[in-house]
């Protein structure tokens, strides 16, 4: 069972050190494809044959949901038909280890009689696919993790690497924002999760809130029902602080009168609070990171309008 483990941890040993070696040499050929593609005014065509293509559907997938139009061109079909699909100001991806592809030459040619610039990721940066293309990613020469077959593993995760590296690059330079790409995947919990704002989640009818006066007696009810966090507001409803269960354990540690002390003298006077409009990741970031329960939701200013638990956020999807 070890020398199965061990094989596998090989592979992925391999695989891994061929991307850092992509990821050091990264430089001016990478900023320029990215400028290609920031520049077009049409669709990104990326086209590969065999497991080369099989990754080129996942970086034309990657590209679409990310807000660049992609569609994967299979470069057989390209010469029956479907060239129709390329159009002025496209930009092609073309992947292919030895760029030495037959299948990828008739393609290359009529990119080439209509203008559209090309992006090859490539093992062989002196090849017919990358004397043709305007910008040249070398996809490396590392060995590929079965020696007996030199089937394509290594040098596929490289390309697909470089892939996704084009995109998330792109993707932040054009300012891409996560409400759009949420807005691209309606149907998915990802979707749901980027979509969802503390509004959608937070308790507002019934609030938990104590004037700063009142005697913890009062709080302790409140801790008990309404789950664990009290607001502690003026008479315009601006918050002044916050009691937890926390804050009551500790002052029983210390004072046996606990019940009759003001909330004032007990409570955080300068919690962590969200607002309606936060995204519900970003509050649960905020909870997970400060070890809070609850959160109160303000309008903007010190006014509280709601609760939110991280319970009911979990619960609702946001992580």
């Amino acid at each position: 069972m070890s020398d199965l483990a061990e094989r596998g941890r090989r592979v992925l040993q391999l695989e891994a050190e061929a991307i850092h070696g992509a990821a050091r040499e990264l430089g001016d050929p990478f900023v320029r494809a990215v400028e290609l593609l920031r520049a077009s005014t049409g669709r990104l065509i990326v086209s590969g044959v065999g497991k080369s293509g099989l990754i080129a559907r996942k970086i034309a997938a990657t590209f679409t949901s990310t807000g660049t139009p992609a569609t994967f061109l299979h470069p057989v079909d390209s010469q029956h038909g479907d060239l129709g699909i390329v159009g002025r100001g496209d930009v092609a991806i073309l992947l292919s280890k030895s760029g030495e592809s037959d299948d990828l030459f008739g393609l290359m040619q009529q990119l080439e009689r209509r203008g559209v610039p090309m992006i090859a990721i490539t093992g062989a940066p002196d090849s017919a696919l990358a004397r043709a293309a305007a910008v040249v990613l070398d996809a490396g020469r590392a060995e590929e993790a079965c020696e007996e077959t030199l089937a394509p593993t290594t040098s596929t995760t490289v390309a697909l690497a470089l892939g996704d590296a084009l995109a998330v690059t792109l993707l932040e330079v054009k300012g891409f924002r996560r409400d759009e790409f949420a807005a691209l995947h309606p149907g998915g919990a990802l979707g749901r999760r980027l979509l969802l704002r503390v509004g959608d989640v937070m308790v507002t009818d019934d609030l938990p809130a104590l004037g700063p006066d009142r005697p913890m007696r009062e709080c302790v009810v409140l801790l008990a029902r309404k789950r664990g966090t009290v607001a502690i507001v003026d008479q315009q409803g601006s918050l002044q602080g916050v009691v937890t269960a926390g804050d009551l354990t500790r002052l029983m540690e210390r004072n046996d009168r606990f019940l009759d002390v003001p909330v004032r003298d007990v409570m955080t006077r300068a919690p962590k609070t969200t607002t309606a409009d936060t995204h519900a990741q970003a509050a649960v970031s905020l909870m997970e990171r400060h070890g809070i329960m609850a959160l109160p939701v303000l309008d903007g200013g010190a006014k509280v309008v709601g609760m939110v638990h991280l319970h009911d956020l979990m619960k609702a999807g946001a992580v």
